[in-house]
């Protein structure tokens, strides 16, 4: 899989762009500001409808104007289709595939997979815990597309949720009726209890599959690493005592719902659920000595390794099922050491498919020479 054609409409600082590319290593390289992740970042929202640097649709729209269109021919097995989306802040956006309208714009996520590595990567491991909740829910997405709509009706689920328990708190304090919103909240219960069991379970599926890449990555980008000094847990906001069926799951989680009734309608907040639970980051120093988290106690070098060992354990995961994704390198190699450079260029330069952003050409490795673009003024050049 890869794309061989990239048009994009008022996306970013672009009025328009077309760039030709295809498989191999193609590189855009210009100054801080010139719109070389613009374009990189086009095609990974085409594949997961959200964007590596920002949480809203809204940066994406160029100053001005009120829409953006990012169209991408994608090349699969020999066969090409074209991929649209229409990208309408504060609206539904528009999703097509040869020009066909789709029912929803979600059904497009999956159509094409990337795996970004970029210099945000480090908030994987030191940032909040939502930042590891999202990047297990974009990995679930890709393997499984269905899971967008899960992910969906789960927030949809929390946010009236939430505006339920604060009504009913509120009502509480105010020594007024709460038995209308406490009747309506036992059926968001259950709502919540279902679709959240779907998506813990597939979470914990997910970790588990994922641990054996992540060990192998780490001892690769990490210097005298070997895979037993990384690891991955999947920590849920209550005891699950050993259960992962879906059923057995939703019950349990609507019975902690319940115990926790009083501290949610005081707090006006739900305290279960996925929306609570963390990825816990370990590393150790050989067979012998305890793992302690990453957070708080790696060095730079091994934190950058651990971010490092988390996308490529991604790819290999996405690769385990048939299709290589796309690989997009943003600016990463400024961050790295001339070694982990090196390193990280011989793992992806096999790859389908790398698009790379660099601002200076030579941050590039040289196991990545390809194709290159010279990115700046508003324009997109051919190299060589």
């Amino acid at each position: 899989m890869y794309v061989a054609h990239l048009s994009l409409h008022d996306f970013r600082s672009y009025a328009t762009a077309d760039v030709e590319l295809g498989p191999g290593v193609t590189a855009f390289i210009g100054r801080n500001g010139q719109g070389k992740t613009n374009l990189v970042e086009a095609i990974d929202y085409l594949s997961r409808l959200a964007s590596h640097r920002v949480s809203g649709d809204a940066p994406l729209v160029r100053a001005g104007t009120d829409q953006a269109v990012v169209r991408a021919a994608v090349v699969r097995d020999g066969r090409t289709a074209v991929l649209e989306v229409e990208i309408n802040p504060g609206r539904s956006n528009r999703a097509r595939v040869n020009r066909s309208p789709l029912p929803r714009a979600r059904e497009l996520v999956g159509l094409v997979r990337t795996v970004v590595f970029s210099p945000e990567d480090l908030t994987l491991v030191k940032g909040d815990p939502s930042d590891r909740r999202r990047f297990l829910d974009d990995l679930l997405v890709l393997r499984t597309p269905r899971l967008a709509g899960v992910r969906a009706d789960y927030d949809r689920i929390l946010k009236q949720r939430n505006s339920l328990l604060k009504t009913a708190g509120a009502a509480r304090r105010g020594s007024s009726s709460q038995e209308g919103a406490l009747s309506t909240l036992g059926v968001w219960d259950d709502h919540l209890a279902r679709t959240g069991a779907e998506l813990l379970a597939e979470r914990l599926t997910l970790v588990e599959a994922l641990r054996p890449y992540i060990g192998k990555a780490y001892e690769t980008v990490a210097r005298g690493a070997s895979r037993d000094d990384a690891d991955v847990e999947y920590r849920p906001s209550f005891d699950l005592e050993g259960r992962t069926g879906r059923e057995d799951l939703a019950e349990a989680l609507l019975a902690e719902v319940e115990r926790r009734r009083k501290d949610e309608l005081d707090r006006g907040i739900s305290l279960v659920g996925p929306h609570r639970d963390e990825l816990l980051l370990s590393i150790g120093h050989g067979p012998d000595q305890d793992r302690l988290p990453v957070k708080g106690y790696a060095s730079h070098g091994e934190t950058w390794s651990f971010a490092l060992a988390m996308r490529l354990a991604s790819y290999d995961l996405l690769r385990s099922d048939g299709d290589d994704p796309i690989l997009i390198l943003d600016d990463v190699f400024a961050e790295l050491d001339t070694e982990r450079r090196a390193q990280l260029a011989e793992l992806v330069a096999g790859a389908e498919q790398v698009l790379v952003t660099a601002a200076v050409g030579a941050d590039v490795p040289e196991a990545l020479a390809g194709v290159r673009y010279a990115v700046g003024g508003g324009e997109v050049v051919r190299e060589h």
